[in-house]
Formats: C-alpha cells, sequence, structure tokens
C-alpha cells in the first residue's frame, strides 16, 4: 500500500546504532522487560491531528473510508485520528494562503497537552515548544488569551514559527507569542505570570536515538543522556517559578529512562515544598487505557510512563501533573 512509502523512506538509510543499542538493552530490560516494539520502526502507528481553523471534511470522510477512526480523547474540538495498522498518511504540502488541514504525529504526544487541561482565556507558556506539535493541540483544546512558545535553539525554532504559520490564522498572531529564552531562566524573568506551563523537556529520545547515524552519533548522545537530568531538573524549577500559585506544569519526555522521569520530578519536588504531584491514574490513564499502555513500573508516584506495545505503539512518553500550592 502506498501508506508504507513514506514510511520506509525514513529509515532506509539508517540502521540501529549498536553502542546506543546496548545500553537501551542494559536499561529497559531491567526496568520494563524490553520493548521489541521501539526495533521495529515498520511496525509504528501515526496520528493526523486534524486542524480546527481550516476546513476539514474532505480530509476526514477520506480516513474515515481508508479504516481511520477518531481517538477517544476528553478534549473534544481536538480530533485525531489513528489506524489499527501501521500506515501513515501522506503529509501535506505547503498551501499558500491556505492553513494546512492536518499534522502527522505518534499520538502519545497528545497525552501531556490533555494533562495540562487548558481552559479559554488562560495564560500557557509552552516553555520547551519546538517542533510545535504540543503547541498546536493546545491551540485545538481551548483559544488561551496567551500562547507564549519558547525555544532557544534558533533551527529549532525556526521550525517551530513555520508549523505556527501553516496551521494558525493570522488573527491568533496576537495570542500566539515566540521567544529565544533560555528556560532554565525563564521563571525569573517571568515568575508567577502563567496558569499552565508546559515543560516537554528535552531527552535521550528512545525512537530518534535508537537509529543514530554513526557510532560516533551514538556514543556522543550517550554521554549526552549522562547530562540530561539536571537540565530537566531545572527546567521543571524555572517552570515552577513561571506558573502562578494554584497552577499546573506537566513535565514530559519521550523517553523511558527512570533517571529522566521521576527520578528529575522527585528531585525537584524535593527541592519545592510549595508543588506537588497530581495522580494521574483514575482520572488520566483509565479513560485513555483503550488505546494507550500505561505502566506501573514505578507505583506511589504521580506520574505514569506510557509504553509502546505491538498494536498499540503510541510512545515512549512519561507526563507528571504537578500543581503549584495556593
Amino acid at each position: 500500500m502506498i501508506f508504507y512509502i513514506y514510511q520506509t523512506q525514513l529509515f532506509i538509510k539508517r540502521s540501529l546504532c549498536q553502542q546506543v543499542l546496548n545500553h537501551f538493552d542494559q536499561q529497559y530490560n531491567e526496568e520494563l522487560c524490553g520493548l521489541a516494539v521501539l526495533l521495529d520502526p515498520h511496525s509504528w502507528q501515526y496520528g493526523i491531528m486534524l486542524n480546527r481553523f481550516s476546513a476539514v471534511n474532505d480530509i476526514t470522510q477520506i480516513l474515515q473510508s481508508q479504516g481511520f477512526s477518531m481517538l477517544l480523547e476528553p478534549c473534544p474540538s481536538l480530533q485525531c485520528y489513528i489506524h489499527p495498522y501501521p500506515v501513515r498518511f501522506p503529509s501535506q504540502a505547503h498551501r499558500p494562503g491556505q492553513l494546512k488541514q492536518y499534522y502527522l504525529l505518534n499520538a502519545a504526544s497528545l497525552l501531556p497537552v490533555l494533562a495540562l487541561q487548558v481552559r479559554e482565556g488562560e495564560k500557557v507558556l509552552d516553555l520547551c515548544s519546538a517542533p510545535g506539535g504540543k503547541a498546536l493541540a493546545i491551540m485545538q483544546c481551548a483559544t488561551p488569551a496567551v500562547l507564549h512558545c519558547n525555544e532557544p535553539d534558533p533551527h529549532r525554532r525556526h521550525r517551530l514559527t513555520k508549523t505556527l504559520e501553516s496551521f494558525l490564522p493570522h488573527s491568533l498572531n496576537s495570542r500566539v507569542t515566540v521567544s529565544a529564552q533560555d528556560g532554565r531562566s525563564f521563571g525569573q524573568s517571568e515568575a508567577g505570570l502563567y496558569d499552565k506551563v508546559l515543560v516537554d523537556a528535552p531527552c535521550s529520545n528512545d525512537r530518534s536515538w535508537l537509529y543514530s547515524h554513526s557510532s560516533q552519533q551514538g556514543e556522543q548522545r550517550l554521554k549526552e543522556r549522562a547530562r540530561m537530568p539536571v537540565l530537566q531538573a531545572q527546567l521543571l524549577r524555572s517552570a515552577l517559578s513561571a506558573v502562578r500559585p494554584g497552577g499546573i506544569v506537566v513535565y514530559s519526555t519521550c523517553t523511558l529512562s527512570s533517571s529522566e522521569n521521576h527520578a528529575v520530578v522527585d528531585t525537584v519536588l524535593k527541592d519545592c515544598p510549595e508543588a506537588e504531584a497530581e495522580d494521574l491514574w483514575e482520572d488520566f490513564a483509565v479513560p485513555l487505557s483503550k488505546n494507550f499502555t500505561f505502566t506501573s513500573a514505578h507505583p506511589g508516584h504521580g506520574g505514569q510512563t506510557l509504553v509502546p506495545q505491538p498494536g498499540k505503539t503510541w510512545g515512549p512518553m512519561f507526563l507528571s501533573r504537578i500543581r503549584r500550592r495556593d
């Protein structure tokens, strides 16, 4: 089928990086019994998030005719279609003068946005915003008074800007802004200004890092991995300073590494008595368990880890929702 062509092209020139794979096996076989799904990219499924700011009736009909179905979401305006098999809908080319109708993504990317529970008129900070998929998802869920998208890296920020321009109408330009600050110091310059803050932190992305282009790149990424928790903790502390008392911070990564997930959250909460993690199991994970597989590898923690499984290959994704006490 034509849907497999695009997916195959992504990996035709890439192979598994042995250095990262060895580290992966050592860590995850102990932690989560190994994940063959991540080693088989041709099994990966993809989601299609529709753009509520563009006419999508024709796309909806095409998706439904080809076996895609709506992903059950607690946010009615966030429409994402998934397929039970690893087929991929073609990317949409730039259309001069027209907004794009849909955005391709790993459906797990929607979970941090859903956990954030953005409401109309709120002030929202997306602290590590590039490439922009979660910012788009926020705007599908609600129309905040402010959505501040921060990205210090110039190349990633350029991609973020292009993504926002391709999906959001000009009428939202006054609400959606882009900045280039160091996220670690954001909380100092804009303390207590936001109702909700998303920290989709830089991490050792399991999906991409397993397919490093060379052994040298793999070795470099493993060195970076050792430094990640310090950066992630700094970003989370900054977010907790930027959110108002009573506000919400969601911390997320796309790795299964406990040192970048639960350990980061635990470290920061010990230093921030004004913050507390909320339980995401009953009200969040359970209602979504039809399409997503969450693990209880760390019982007693507020965060949830989404683990890819055959037929439900979404993730990996970790998320923790933290409330700053009034």
